[in-house]
């Protein structure tokens, strides 16, 4: 008989310690350890199992120039922002998956865009780990994507699933949600790393063997990371997150690892009441607003998210703090970025911070990591302290330097074409020494100002008053 044990396995990372442990020594979290038995010895599968499906000859090696290889082939889901994030659409047998907060509408998603590949011919097998069918079956009539070729079965037991995927044979697989499907093989309660890493790794060569799209649906932690062990990401193909916030109905789809396609390309979807709408311009979305309320410490930023160039409103908010220690609050930014841009103010320009509060905020919800944002930020909060305002048809680009120096950006003549074509007319850029670059951005009908410095982009306000 197989005898059994009992680890502690850290629920952030997958660490295994042979006692509890109140923080974990490989991620640092605080009591993430739980309980798990597991199995000391496996008996041998029976050659009959649904789960012993794979070639052994496909196992043996080959010289790399002998191997077989076909083009990818692509499945379009019917809506062009989810495309844009795959690459250009899910590839045949690959494994996706989605995470994003409860409610957020992962489900949603996917329901439309399997209703879309349903329109093709192809054949859709829908899990329903947590929901009902009936419930489904609800949220498809809402959303009109009740297709006779999508399937919904409700089981959470893997075994159970792999006979079903055998007898179907389906096309497109969607697993909603992991966290809720469990093997018998495995002795650990569902929801637990064991459970999610061994059906998840059946899951990948089912899609593999069978040549089944499979998406699996997975939640994420109140830090806003995907549940489960990290593994868990390296495992598939393609990873997606869903973000929005609570109380908006602007949703962005971001794909954070693809093998297929590039990474950190965003979609942007409007929830309504009819499902998810795709928006097509999102700049113009996030920029809608601007013209009507023209404030001090407001400047726009054309950043970059994946292939795609977004234009976005940076707000900083500046005043005398009651208190005896400053608030530094950072929506949107890194917040130790924000608090070297604060320090490089003081310091190379003279702005006296240390008795205000700096608030500052991306509007729309996108979060902004790369540098190209710098002087936008310091010139907002520049803005605020000054209660002075830039014109509203100019965008801001550069990294600052510890020393107050302007640093150049990629892709700057893509930036300014995207600034273009939403009607802006200036732009403040870091200063260009390389003649290809030059020569190209003077075919953009935007005048640009050049500056090396930060006290250069002062000046350039000054001389350029609203």
């Amino acid at each position: 008989m197989a005898k059994f044990k009992s680890k502690w396995i850290c629920q952030n990372c997958g660490y295994e310690s042979f006692s509890y442990l109140g923080k974990c020594p490989d991620c640092g979290r605080f009591s993430t350890f739980i309980e798990e038995v597991v199995q000391e010895k496996t008996e041998v599968k029976s050659k009959n199992s649904s789960l012993n499906f794979v070639n052994l000859d496909s196992l043996k090696y080959t010289k790399i120039k002998d191997v077989k290889t076909d083009d990818s082939i692509r499945i379009k889901s019917g809506m062009e922002e989810l495309d844009r994030v795959l690459g250009g659409g899910f590839v045949e047998g690959s494994l996706c998956l989605l995470a994003g907060d409860p409610g957020i509408g992962k489900s949603t998603l996917i329901l439309q865009s399997a209703n879309n590949i349903a329109k093709q011919g192809k054949k859709i097998l829908y899990i329903c780990a947590e929901e009902s069918t009936s419930q489904v079956k609800l949220r498809a009539k809402r959303l009109n994507a009740d297709n006779e070729n999508i399937y919904v079965t409700q089981q959470n037991c893997l075994e159970e699933i792999t006979k079903q995927i055998e007898e179907l044979k389906p096309d497109f697989l969607v697993v909603d949600s992991i966290q809720s499907v469990f093997s018998a093989q495995i002795v650990s309660s569902i929801g637990s790393i064991s459970q999610i890493r061994e059906c998840t790794n059946i899951l990948m060569r089912i899609a593999k063997q069978y040549n089944v799209t499979t998406i699996i649906i997975g939640h994420v932690t109140k830090e806003g990371n995907i549940a489960g062990p990290k593994v868990l990401e390296h495992m598939v193909d393609c990873v997606l997150n869903f973000e929005g916030e609570k109380y908006k109905t602007t949703r962005i789809l971001r794909g954070i690892k693809n093998r297929f396609g590039a990474v950190f390309e965003v979609g942007v979807f409007n929830m309504e009441d009819s499902g998810l709408v795709e928006i097509k311009n999102p700049s113009e979305l996030f920029l809608s607003d601007r013209e009507n309320i023209m404030t001090s410490g407001s400047t726009v930023i054309a950043a970059l998210e994946g292939t795609r160039c977004l234009l976005l409103e940076v707000q900083a908010l500046t005043g005398v703090s009651p208190y005896p220690n400053p608030r530094r609050v950072a929506r949107g930014v890194e917040y130790d970025r924000l608090l070297q841009i604060l320090a490089v103010l003081e310091k190379r320009v003279g702005l006296n911070l240390s008795r205000s509060d700096v608030y500052i905020n991306v509007i729309g919800g996108i979060d902004i990591i790369e540098p190209a944002a710098d002087l936008s930020i310091a010139l907002a909060v520049l803005t605020s302290a000054k209660d002075c305002i830039i014109n509203h048809k100019t965008i801001c680009l550069g990294e600052i330097g510890l020393n107050g120096e302007i640093r150049s950006v990629d892709n700057l003549e893509a930036r300014l074409k995207e600034a273009q074509k939403l009607g802006f007319e200036r732009a403040i850029i870091p200063k260009i020494n390389n003649k290809t670059v030059l020569e190209r951005i003077k075919k953009i009908d935007i005048k640009t100002y050049e500056v090396s410095k930060i006290p250069d982009a002062i000046k350039f306000i000054d001389s350029h008053p609203c």
